[in-house]
């Protein structure tokens, strides 16, 4: 399980089905994006910073649950609709979203310790979300047996989270660089819709990592 090696094969899968995937995820990633704009247009960035956290807790579980549906579909060998992975993501949603929360605030609370902390409980977290989606698991189960699926395995995650953050953490921060300091509405919006919409290549690479760890699981 080589990390190059994983980000290759998402990297192969991404640009497979990018249309798909546009297509089931964007939406949902340029409302989130739009929703957040507006807040922070009404009420000021700093005091809408948490109604943009629970704008997240909103949009993501539905596009993150979707993306992780067709992810598992696709590797089935089915090719599922649009509708039908929005509406069993809907299902999921609540669990989802509470899911999400008690992750953010824990991994808020690692890094408000130090910074390795912060990381730790994020990587121990990882594969919370394809426990709750793929196997039924409620929020605080898929938190236990993601903590321990990645036993043993902290070194090779960290390296396939950090082998993608970087690049696109240098990208934003060109665009950042390059674009103007009073961007217009309709630029910012872009910016951000396409910077969410790329950082779900992360579960796409934490996908292939978890399928391969529980295929290895099984068979031990």
């Amino acid at each position: 399980m080589n990390p190059l090696t994983i980000i290759q094969d998402s990297l192969y899968f991404f640009r497979r089905n990018i249309a798909s995937i546009l297509t089931l995820c964007l939406p949902l990633v340029i409302l989130e994006a739009l929703s957040k704009q507006l807040l922070s247009s009404a009420i000021g960035p700093n005091a809408s910073a948490n109604w943009q956290l629970l704008t997240g807790l909103l949009f993501y579980p539905l596009y993150t649950g979707a993306l992780i549906l067709f992810l598992d579909a696709k590797t089935r060998g089915d090719t599922p609709g649009t509708r039908d992975l929005l509406a069993a993501t809907l299902r999921l949603w609540p669990t989802f979203a509470v899911l999400t929360a008690l992750s953010t605030l824990l991994i808020m609370a690692g890094f408000s310790l130090l910074i390795v902390p912060g990381i730790w409980v994020m990587i121990k977290l990882v594969f919370s979300e394809y426990l709750l989606v793929l196997r039924g698991l409620g929020p605080l189960d898929a938190m236990r047996e993601s903590f321990m699926m990645t036993r043993g395995h902290l070194v090779r995650i960290l390296a396939c989270v950090l082998f993608v953050y970087i690049p696109l953490s240098v990208l934003e921060g060109l665009s950042l660089y390059v674009l103007p300091d009073q961007q217009s509405p309709m630029l910012s919006l872009t910016v951000d819709s396409i910077s969410s919409f790329l950082q779900l290549f992360i579960s796409v690479v934490m996908f292939r990592l978890f399928m391969l760890i529980d295929q290895s699981a099984r068979t031990a």
